[in-house]
């Protein structure tokens, strides 16, 4: 006889990403939608028996960097790995189209000062066979993946292939380029971009240290942008702020005539500064106040520590700036642990001060006030107490030694985490308010992106096992952080096909042992191009994995199947 669905997954307890209470309930896909919910009596082409097991739909991450790793990988992990079925790039204004072959150098540097992908990766990696943004998508859906991508169109790129050297130096446009730029978002938004992003932030660098190309622009500029938003009909803006003498505050006001003008939706990324710790409070009723009229502007907010992993084998370490550390960067990792074990390395190396950076990050790594042990398991919300700075006084030693001793526990893989934000206050509790903010949306994963010294799209799993059910604390209800993983995100850019299990909605979900889902301790892989190194984190308790109806995972192990394709524009619902 033949099968009445392709999948049914059955006796699971739905939580469906609406935030209603989770029920008893058979799941039934057909041609990569959901057919049924409900006592399903017709068999699949495949079961899936889920008694015991949560059923929920498909993660979806709107802040990540997979502009080039959806280019030479099939993979878009460590985001897949965490249940995650859409991720979105292009944000922060940075992106590898559109780009004119002479530009190539210029716009890898841009990406691997802001985003800490390595330029020999890139150069590897990237087979530029695009020039122009609709070329760029066409690559992209060439090439079949685990779990879908949605793509932004980047500032920096749009002004470059524009203005040339003149919009890399932040020169101002004229007419004639905004005019020029503002064709080329208009054919973005009709070829299948979700939105335009942009970055004003201080501390975003090319490999080379100079600023990015958006980072002076005019307001007139970005009118123009999201002006031609407005003459497609669609997309969302996408902004990362950080101008010296310019307060968040000020950020938002300019966003809310934006999105005014345009009438289209903005958001934006928050966090709680750890020198300022309730600053973010008053940004949020600023928020809320410019909420109360035109289009939505969603805080994108980030549900742990925001952090850079130190290790001996990632870019950033307490003694990574030292001048006797320099030589030993270009060891093979065995022999800088060896030479790092020698006292007289040890000595020196706790003696010296650390150089200048070129990417703002790596100054990041004396901050021991904000630097703690991770951990095995690790541990993202850990005491004061647990502060290198704190370990370091009971015990009567410099910081910089207890670090030094930590990082070449495990064979010289010790990893500490360094709280750049998210942590001002020594606890969670101020992030319980932010991500439960109806003004906010959960993001800032930056998967794809700071291979050697970020891994926080591994938060998924995070809000399942720490915020639902291991916290000391304020906590969410399991339906909460569902809802807050899902429909929250996928309504915010307008993909409104996904993020919710209904009838005739995109087959995207997850079983769930809700009881066994962990987070892993991060590890370092050396699988990009040209054997690049990349941090990643694993996870526990993630039964199964489906992307358009297909079983892209079973047990956390790739089943071969890659369903994943390129999203084009925003989707409506079925």
């Amino acid at each position: 006889m033949p099968h009445a669905y392709d999948l049914v997954i059955r006796n699971g307890l739905v939580v469906d990403g609406s935030g209603a209470e989770r029920f008893e309930a058979d799941v039934a896909v057909t041609d990569g939608r959901i057919a049924a919910i409900g006592a399903v009596s017709g068999r699949g082409a495949e079961e899936i028996d889920a008694h015991g097991l949560l059923v929920t739909p498909g993660f979806v991450d709107i802040h990540t960097h997979y502009d080039g790793q959806a280019v030479w990988s099939e993979r878009l992990s460590p985001s897949s790995s965490h249940g995650v079925t859409t991720v979105v790039g292009g944000n922060c204004g940075v992106g590898f189209a559109p780009c004119r072959p002479e530009h190539h150098d210029l716009l890898v540097s841009v990406m691997e000062g802001v985003e800490d992908i390595p330029e020999v990766v890139m150069t590897e990696g990237l087979t530029w066979e695009w020039e122009t943004y609709p070329d760029y998508l066409n690559a992209i859906e060439k090439r079949p993946h685990d779990i879908d991508f949605a793509s932004q169109i980047p500032h920096s790129a749009v002004r470059v292939y524009v203005m040339g050297q003149r919009g890399a130096d932040r020169e101002a446009a004229t007419a004639d380029d905004l005019n020029r730029m503002q064709a080329i978002v208009r054919e973005a938004m009709q070829v299948g971009a979700l939105g335009f992003a942009t970055s004003r932030l201080i501390i975003h660098k090319t490999g080379q240290g100079d600023a990015i190309p958006t980072w002076e622009a005019a307001e007139s500029e970005l009118e123009a942008m999201a002006m031609a938003l407005k003459d497609a009909g669609k997309g969302v803006l996408q902004a990362v702020f950080g101008a010296p003498g310019r307060t968040f505050e000020d950020e938002i006001d300019l966003l809310s005539r934006l999105t005014r003008m345009s009438g289209r939706p903005a958001s934006f990324s928050m966090a709680q500064a750890n020198d300022n710790p309730d600053a973010w409070r008053g940004v949020m009723r600023h928020l809320a106040a410019a909420n109360r009229e035109g289009p939505p502007i969603r805080a994108q907010v980030y549900p742990r520590p925001i952090g850079v992993v130190l290790g001996f084998d990632l870019s950033i370490n307490p003694f990574s700036l030292c001048p006797s550390y320099q030589p030993l960067i270009k060891l093979p990792f065995a022999q800088r642990i060896a030479a790092l074990r020698d006292p007289a390395m040890r000595a020196r190396l706790l003696a010296e001060e650390p150089g200048d950076a070129i990417i703002p990050l790596a100054r990041m790594g004396r901050r021991f006030n904000f630097i703690y042990p991770l951990g095995d398991p690790p541990n993202y919300e850990p005491t004061q107490a647990s502060s290198l700075a704190a370990q370091a006084v009971a015990r009567g030693v410099h910081p910089a030694e207890l670090a030094y001793d930590l990082l070449l526990e495990n064979d010289g893989r010790g990893l500490l985490l360094a709280a750049l934000a998210n942590y001002g206050s020594g606890s969670l509790d101020p992030i319980h308010a932010l991500i439960t903010d109806p003004n906010s949306v959960l993001g800032l994963g930056d998967g794809g992106a700071h291979y050697g010294m970020i891994c926080d799209s591994s938060y998924p799993t995070f809000v399942l096992q720490h915020w639902t059910r291991e916290r000391q604390g304020a906590r969410l209800s399991i339906e909460a952080a569902i809802k807050a993983l899902t429909s929250d995100p996928a309504e915010t850019v307008g993909l409104r096909d996904r993020g919710l299990l209904a009838v005739g909605r995109k087959a995207d979900l997850n079983v769930i042992d809700y009881d066994a889902v962990a987070l892993e301790t991060p590890h370092v892989l050396y699988d990009l191009p040209a054997g690049g190194r990349r941090i990643t984190q694993g996870a526990r308790g993630y039964e199964a994995l489906v992307v358009s109806g297909q079983v892209v995972s079973r047990g956390g192990e790739p089943t071969g199947a890659l369903p994943g394709r390129l999203v084009r524009g925003p989707q409506a619902v079925a």
